[in-house]
């Protein structure tokens, strides 16, 4: 029965193959930097439309929204279609958009991160359900914004449209393998106030950058004592930018600004974290320490391109689930299925909506898609396309190995 169901498949995915692979060149040169989807979103809705998903829709917060199939499970295909900048256009020697072709890979922005899973996705749902692979599933493909707040757009999904899968993949790079997880992570501000004085008598101000260096400085040295995990691997903690405020270029700062990415690992917890950092900001001698220094949480409210706003803490925590789950062993089944080999279980170093989908709520997610991540936000960012292809065969397939948990070819 399977290996009817795998000739199948690949006889399907091979007549989409152009059809695919235009399809993402198309998706890629549309820009959707700034978490600005309208564009692209239209894109992938004519095509839904185009290959009869029985609902097509943008969402109350700018998602991209596909629907296919009526099953009591829920099985929601995760891919971010927004992407970062190209930074500095010298950098780049081809239309970051537009890209090339080289070695069967296409260098273009976005190409990696994450446009490169929504082709895949998209025709992989369709053949599913004409081959009769959804049965008891209903399948949701979910565009989304990720690249400035991973979940935000994930949450509003499921807060404001009522929608709460049981699965979910997300379609982030994982070099063709299944991930189960992945670090967590907190962002944090500290300010220090200090007290302006024009620069030639600078004895009377009290300089807020030379007040922050001491909390730099612990910063740096806190990070190689922090917490490991055997598959997570250790926290992290990095200033990723500083910022001061004074009255000129001539003046004293009265005020300094640090940003702080925290990776997560297990064993942590959010509370521990705030305050190993607020132990940190010393005291100041003239005033109290909260006059001098503020730690503070902070939360994304930028609002959607449709205007939405939600208020999203920005912590994102640490998640994996087991190799023995049944949705990675789904997965793993699928790949040695499809090509007949036992790759690895994996993680992302960096964080994706997993965060939120398992970290947060709880619903078992796995990761799979094209590429390495390893390029990604870089100007060699690409994919192979023939992954881009190959990877159709995994999203179609996954429901039924999940449905059928004892399928094996025969």
């Amino acid at each position: 029965m399977l290996e009817q169901i795998i000739h199948r498949l690949r006889e399907e995915v091979a007549a989409a193959e152009d059809d695919i692979l235009k399809f993402f060149r198309e998706i890629v040169a549309i820009p959707s930097m700034d978490s600005d989807i309208d564009a692209v979103g239209k894109r992938i809705s004519v095509e839904m439309m185009r290959l009869g998903f029985d609902a097509v829709y943008v969402d109350r917060y700018g998602s991209l929204v596909g629907r296919v199939g009526e099953g009591e499970k829920i099985i929601l295909f995760d891919s971010h279609i927004d992407t970062v900048g190209i930074g500095s256009p010298e950098q780049w020697e081809w239309d970051p958009f537009e890209g090339k072709v080289e070695d069967g890979k296409l260098y273009a922005r976005g190409a990696l991160d994450e446009k490169g899973s929504t082709p895949g996705m998209v025709y992989g749902i369709k053949i599913a359900r004409d081959l009769g692979l959804l049965e008891g599933y209903t399948a949701y493909y979910l565009g989304n914004i990720e690249e400035w707040c991973d979940g935000v757009g994930c949450q509003a999904f499921v807060d404001w449209e009522g929608v709460k899968p049981d699965f979910v993949v997300i379609g982030e790079p994982t070099k063709m393998q299944v991930y189960r997880g992945h670090k967590g992570r907190i962002e944090l501000e500290v300010v220090a106030r200090g007290k302006s004085a024009h620069a030639a008598s600078n004895q009377f101000g009290d300089n807020a950058i030379y007040k922050m260096l001491p909390v730099i400085r612990a910063i740096e040295e806190m990070n190689d004592r922090l917490p490991s995990d055997p598959f997570l691997g250790q926290g992290r903690i990095t200033v990723t930018r500083i910022e001061s405020v004074s009255p000129s270029d001539n003046a004293v700062p009265d005020q300094c600004r640090i940003f702080i990415d925290r990776r997560i690992t297990f064993g942590e917890t959010k509370e521990d974290i705030v305050e190993s950092i607020r132990r940190l900001l010393p005291a100041d001698e003239a005033s109290a320490l909260d006059d001098a220094f503020e730690l503070e949480e902070l939360v994304y409210m930028e609002p959607s391109h449709t205007g939405a706003v939600l208020a999203y803490e920005k912590y994102f925590p640490a998640w994996a689930i087991s190799e023995e789950h049944e949705l990675v062993e789904a997965g793993q089944r699928a790949v040695q299925a499809l090509w007949g080999e036992e790759r690895m279980s994996g993680k992302w170093d960096f964080s994706t909506n997993g965060n939120y989908w398992n970290g947060k709520i709880g619903v078992p997610s796995i990761g799979f898609g094209p590429g390495d991540e390893i390029y990604a936000h870089s100007v060699g960012e690409h994919v192979p396309l023939a992954d881009v292809v190959e990877a159709t065969k995994f999203y179609a397939l996954l429901p039924y190995m999940l449905r059928e948990k004892g399928a094996a070819l025969s």
